[in-house]
């Protein structure tokens, strides 16, 4: 019986540059085209803790973390961007595994996680986990990280 698609078996190889380990060539060329040489600040796949680990009577639970793909900072050290690379923006690119992770990240850090979709000359932003969000047909078009993110959902 085959496995049905999930976020975990659909990534693509793991790709090595600058030191970094991404966890496919578009994620890796999202690096190269947008984030590397942009001059902003930038984190790739830190680790944010959305839920720390609790005990139960007898067992413990597991704390949550989540891993972004990219984080770009301000001159004073405040998250302007959260990027999570994906194919798309359908159920079947970003499962409600994901999207829950996103909201919980939104909720405890108070910026959204945007997800990214890269074309051949710039990608699609969509803040993911927050209410008044754009629809999938119209994600933000973007050519570099120096917007604001509100762009990317309704106002």
């Amino acid at each position: 019986m085959g496995t049905s698609p999930t976020a975990l078996n659909k990534r693509g190889n793991k790709v090595y540059l600058d030191g970094y380990r991404f966890d496919s060539q578009k994620e890796c060329d999202f690096y190269t085209r947008f984030i590397r040489d942009s001059g902003a600040r930038y984190e790739i796949h830190p680790h944010y803790l959305l839920e720390d680990r609790h005990e139960l009577t007898g067992f413990n639970t597991r704390k949550v973390i989540y891993t972004p793909d990219v984080v770009i900072y301000d001159d004073s050290g405040h998250i302007l961007h959260v990027y999570d690379v994906k194919n798309g923006f359908t159920a079947y690119a970003i499962d409600t595994s994901v999207k829950l992770r996103f909201t919980l990240f939104a909720a405890k850090y108070g910026i959204p996680v945007e997800a990214v979709v890269i074309r051949k000359h710039d990608f699609k932003s969509i803040a993911m986990g927050i209410t008044k969000q754009r629809s999938a047909k119209e994600p933000l078009i973007c050519r570099d990280v120096f917007y604001d993110w509100r762009g990317a959902m309704k106002l």
